[in-house]
């Protein structure tokens, strides 16, 4: 049994809900941690929970407390989670690297190391107890747009029964895998800026100068079309049938992002938010507004946090959800509305909080309201326990089954393939309801590129 948790990977600090456990960070970072129920043995062959970590790409780690595997592992369940590169250490591309990768690869390197992890835990995971033909893979925000990358790659597709993403997708669009080339011509511009003009220069620098560097520039970091591990993109895969045929729980969090990513730090009002539109979609302002018109001034922060949460994740999130159901798999959809008590010593945001924030969701889905030896960060209320049970509730039958469903938890009717799926509003009242917002998600799917 381990007695210290690893170092997590190199980064800079980034999320102030970031809670590790570890004590500090280095190149040395490539470990995972295993939680079993206490009775587990080899040869028993529990369902394996294989869990990605979220942070942008450029934080996180497999240690923070809200991933503890203890509460899923008392389901009967094998936990399992690991650390993976970021930042320029996990996700930079460069022609010399991709010249001497036997693959003519590069960018992906953390996406590899997740890779890397799974296959590890494929191949030992029975000596633990667990099953190595039942793994379920999970993650949240840039864990989201990795597990997407996993359910499609040819390294990993086959390794897997069952994805669950939350807030995130590595779909065509804004945030999506960019091509190699483009990610390559970004590594060169960084190499550049720190006067490093060949690969060995790269090598040469200290850890901490490209970490420092890492923070000070943002070179468009994330996952990339690099012809092996991602041989095309998610569309792309999907098209052709070629994603894994398995069960997926998805969904996004009913804010995911703040109304000033739409109307800034001005007040509220109608004129702010068509000039904040217009900012954001040029040319295509006249139809967004139409999409998520407003009245007055009183529905301005309202409908500005709508716009922003869909189109940083929300409708990335629906359009991988849309892909993975018309390919005929038991697909569910959610939306998690939950709004918790503020955080305990850490600032209120400047703009409303009016629906359930970013990586809201993760503690309630996977039991760790409370975790042995953590202060907790919120300040959990009977509510918050009761929300937690039935999401929590979900996931672990989700993750033994393929169907969320279960005694005791409202019905969660799989999503279908009209054109007006069912999806799961995750609350103190939890219901199934049609998704309406789906309209307007593939409205905005099909809007031309921005001018």
């Amino acid at each position: 049994m381990a007695t210290q948790w690893s170092t997590r990977c190199k980064q800079s600090a980034a999320f102030a809900d970031m809670r590790f456990r570890s004590t500090g960070d280095s190149e040395d970072c490539l470990y995972l941690n295993i939680w079993t129920p206490a009775n587990a043995k080899p040869g028993m062959k529990l369902p394996v929970f294989f869990y990605v970590y979220g942070g942008g790409f450029v934080a996180g780690a497999a240690d923070e407390s809200r991933y503890d595997g203890a509460s899923m592992a008392k389901k009967g369940i094998i936990v399992v989670a690991a650390n993976y590169r970021l930042g320029n250490f996990g996700f930079f591309s460069h022609p010399e690297l991709t010249a001497e990768s036997p693959h003519h690869a590069s960018g992906n390197q953390g996406l590899f190391d997740q890779v890397a992890a799974l296959t590890w835990a494929r191949d030992n995971i029975a000596a633990f107890g667990g099953d190595p033909s039942h793994i379920t893979i999970n993650g949240e925000s840039a864990g989201a747009f990795s597990v997407s990358a996993l359910t499609v790659s040819p390294l990993s597709r086959d390794l897997i029964v069952g994805v669950i993403g939350e807030s995130g997708a590595a779909v065509d669009g804004r945030l999506g895998p960019v091509p190699l080339k483009t990610a390559e011509a970004s590594g060169v511009a960084f190499g550049q800026k720190l006067g490093a003009t060949s690969l060995a220069a790269l090598r040469a620098l200290p850890a901490d100068t490209v970490l420092n560097s890492d923070a000070k520039s943002s070179p468009g970091l994330g996952l990339v079309i690099d012809g092996y591990l991602l041989p095309q993109t998610l569309d792309a895969t999907y098209a052709a049938r070629r994603a894994a045929h398995v069960p997926a729980m998805i969904g996004s969090n009913s804010q995911d992002m703040f109304a000033n990513a739409v109307i800034g730090t001005d007040a509220p009002n109608v004129a702010r938010y068509r000039a904040g539109i217009a900012t954001l979609f040029g040319g295509n302002a006249d139809t967004v507004l139409k999409l998520y018109p407003v009245a007055s001034d009183a529905d301005v922060v309202k409908v500005s946090t709508e716009v922003s949460s869909d189109h940083f994740l929300g409708q990335p999130t629906w359009k991988w959800f849309d892909l993975h159901r018309q390919s005929g798999q038991p697909t569910y959809y959610f939306r998690y509305d939950h709004i918790r008590q503020p955080a305990i010593g850490i600032p209120a945001p400047s703009m409303p909080i009016v629906g359930a924030v970013h990586s809201a969701e993760i503690e309630y889905a996977l039991g760790n309201l409370d975790v042995a030896g953590i202060t907790p960060l919120y300040p959990w209320t009977p509510a918050d326990r009761q929300v937690s049970k039935v999401l929590q509730g979900y996931f672990v039958n989700f993750i033994k089954t393929g169907n969320p469903n279960g005694p005791g938890l409202p019905e969660w009717q799989a999503a279908g393939t009209s054109d007006m799926p069912w999806r799961q509003i995750i609350d103190m009242k939890t219901t199934g309801q049609p998704m309406v917002e789906q309209a307007r998600f593939r409205a905005m799917d099909a809007l031309p590129p921005s001018q």
